[in-house]
């Protein structure tokens, strides 16, 4: 909050926040955020990524066919690749094509008439070293590690990165392949390599070598494409869900499989809480599967490390002691496939959909196995992380990476004040699964996602969302009691903002109705205390008398 000058009368007051310092972007930033017009005229319906992972020199070689269908007959296509990666040739119908470079991203010629409607494809062919992630995973790249045994343990993580870091595609997260996409990796046939969706063909060959095939059949984020190598041992724990029996499939290292059998078994209790939340799990037909690397919500393929409750370093994030009830990565990482890998962002300046939804969800998480009250305050305790630093919606068009850590615990924290202002868990329970439902397999906005809850709430939203998502200002309910007078009003709010809030006053529970303009009760008895509901996130200030 800002500064504050106390009276005895109400008076207005400066509550402004210092504005938030304008970011700086490049071109490059533009030509991975932004729907270019080389872009925009084809829509992706599949990938079949095929390549040899030569660990001992870091190296990948190999070819990505694309598909799509033409929605304007454009000629130029980009596709993008990250460097020390290189494209190295593109065919279409067997017709070699030319590309000029820029940066990560390569613009091909088409020679072939681009007939709106129509289904093409091309073929890409690459080869490249990709970055070793400084910092996994917040780093972006491959991390190259070994086991017990002194045998290579391999892992990928690219979120905010981009997908392009590793292989070409069309790195945008507003288009999805429609068709899922198949993936085929040929490694060393002592290790295994696991990817996201089924496993459904390996084939050892003559020369030491094993491919292994993976296939998605729904929709894929190009950031929720995996790859893991090691020499995993794997088991597996079906889940009887609302939509039949779910493949529950674990691979691990070795020295680790006691561990996981103990740890995993939390897999079904995260099912079992998430489905009643958000509905069925939404990739039935790709299985659930956890596999040892980086925690990453990587879809159908969950990554994961550490064999204990809480988060790295087994601590309580929320500091209440709820937070060690549960491995925090697999009820976080899992909690995407929800909010990330079913309702995906389109652009990342709304990361909070991803991250704000899933960080409610731990709470969730909580009250469906403890009991409401333990989820409030495991929430109430990740609130207190919240550093409004920034607005939690970053900048449109840019991979705008600079964001707020925010999007975390404010966004868990603005759902929960949101479920207080709707007052009814069970239309609070239909939103989300709603959510989940009419946004199955689709990207999305922010904006989408307010509409949604507004029409299904009754509820004009306009200035909460305005209030929460778009300023760092933390609205203040001002008050003073004067004689048998109650006065109040929102401060350090958008105007029009309206939110109603539960308090007691003078130890009686009731509703008001505060706007941005000053409200007068009167009353038979003079009141002298004010509390509000701690699960509001506001904040107050009483005027003195």
């Amino acid at each position: 909050m800002g500064p504050v000058s106390l009276s005895r009368t109400p008076i207005k007051r400066d509550m402004t926040i210092e504005a938030v310092s304008k970011k700086t972007y490049t071109r490059q930033d533009t030509l991975r955020g932004k729907i270019t017009p080389e872009r925009a005229w084809w829509n992706l319906t599949h990938y079949n990524l095929d390549f040899e992972f030569d660990i001992e020199n870091k190296y990948l070689k190999g070819s990505n066919i694309i598909q799509y269908t033409v929605l304007e007959p454009k000629n130029v296509m980009q596709i993008d690749l990250q460097a020390p990666m290189k494209i190295t040739e593109v065919y279409q119908a067997g017709a070699s094509l030319t590309f000029k470079q820029e940066g990560s991203a390569y613009f091909i010629q088409l020679n072939q008439e681009q007939v709106k409607g129509s289904s093409k494809e091309i073929e890409v062919f690459y080869e490249g070293s990709p970055r070793v992630d400084p910092n996994p995973p917040w780093g972006g790249g491959f991390t190259y590690k070994q086991d017990a045994n002194g045998k290579p343990f391999i892992y990928s993580a690219c979120q905010g990165d981009g997908a392009s870091l590793w292989w070409p595609n069309k790195d945008h997260m507003y288009d999805e392949p429609d068709n899922g996409m198949k993936i085929s990796i040929t490694v060393p046939e002592d290790l295994m390599a696991v990817a996201n969706g089924k496993l459904t063909a390996t084939e050892k060959k003559d020369n030491g070598k094993t491919t292994y095939e993976w296939t998605v059949v729904n929709p894929i984020n190009s950031y929720g494409v995996s790859l893991n190598v090691a020499d995993y041992v794997h088991f597996s724990a079906p889940f009887k869900g609302m939509k039949g029996e779910l493949p529950c499939n674990y691979y691990v290292l070795p020295e680790n499989l006691e561990k996981a059998k103990t740890q995993f078994k939390q897999a079904h209790l995260m099912l079992e809480a998430f489905e009643h939340w958000f509905g069925p799990y939404p990739f039935y037909e790709d299985g659930y599967k956890l596999v040892e690397g980086t925690g990453m919500e990587h879809q159908s393929s969950i990554g994961y490390s550490g064999y204990q409750n809480g988060i790295s370093g087994g601590s309580d994030l929320s500091g209440t002691g709820w937070g060690l009830k549960f491995d925090y990565l697999i009820i976080h990482e899992s909690g995407h496939e929800w909010f990330a890998n079913n309702i995906t962002y389109k652009d990342i300046a709304d990361m909070w959909v991803h991250e704000g939804f899933t960080t409610y969800a731990e709470a969730l998480y909580i009250e469906y196995h403890f009991g409401k009250r333990a989820g409030e305050e495991y929430l109430k305790g990740i609130s207190q992380g919240i550093k409004n630093d920034k607005p939690i919606i970053g900048d449109y068009d840019v991979n705008d990476t600079d964001y707020t850590g925010d999007i975390y615990p404010k966004g868990a924290a603005l759902l929960h004040t949101l479920r207080q202002v709707i007052n009814d868990d069970e239309k609070w329970r239909k939103i989300l699964i709603g959510l989940n439902t009419d946004f199955y397999h689709k990207t999305i906005t922010s904006v989408d996602v307010e509409n949604y809850i507004a029409k299904h709430s009754g509820i004009d939203l306009s200035t909460f969302f305005a209030q929460y998502l778009r300023t760092t200002q933390i609205p203040t309910l001002e008050y003073y009691f004067k004689d048998n007078k109650f006065a109040y009003r929102w401060i350090n709010a958008v105007p029009g903002f309206d939110m109603p809030v539960k308090v007691k006053l003078d130890k009686q529970e009731l509703w008001i109705k505060p706007t941005t303009n000053w409200t007068h009760e009167f009353t038979e008895d003079p009141k002298k205390e004010l509390i509000i509901d701690s699960n509001f996130y506001v904040s107050s200030f009483r005027n003195m008398k």
